[in-house]
Parts: C-alpha cells; structure tokens; sequence
C-alpha cells in the first residue's frame, strides 16, 4: 500500500465514519465532530488525489474541504465561546 493509499483511506474512512454517525443520528451536521471529521477527511483525499495527480478526485475533495471549513467558520461565529468574540 502506498503512502497516497493509505492517506486517502484515512481520509475516506473518516468522511464514512461522519456519514454513518449522521445517518444514524448519533451526531447532528451540526455538531463539530462531524464537521472537522469532514473537513480533515476531505482534505487528507484530497491530498492523497493530489499525489495521485487525480484531478476529478482534487476537485471533489478540495470542494468538499473548502465547504466543511466554511460549515465550521459557521459554527464558530454562532457559537458563544471563551474562543470567539
């Protein structure tokens, strides 16, 4: 197995994992596990596309990356937390 093999399995696993604990309503899409658990995953598939030189794949991944970080900018702002003012 590669090094892009086992980074973008990381990555996908992660983003099922998220998936499986929505579905299941474990957790909410708002709860911010499930956002960094995609956001970290899709950025890991997208980086293992990228090794992989894979563009459909980069763009998907990077989209998706791009999206789960303005979800978690969101959370933040609507949040009340020592973290944020």
């Amino acid at each position: 197995m590669s090094t892009a093999d086992i980074i973008g399995s990381t990555g996908v696993a992660m983003i099922l994992i998220a998936f499986f604990l929505n579905l299941t309503n474990i957790i909410s899409n708002k709860n911010i596990w499930y956002i960094l658990m995609n956001f970290v995953g899709a950025g890991l598939a997208c980086y293992a596309s990228i090794l992989l030189k894979y563009v459909p794949f980069i763009i998907l991944e990077a989209t998706w990356t791009i999206v789960s970080f303005g979800a978690l900018i969101n959370l933040f702002k609507s949040t009340k937390s020592p973290l944020v003012d």
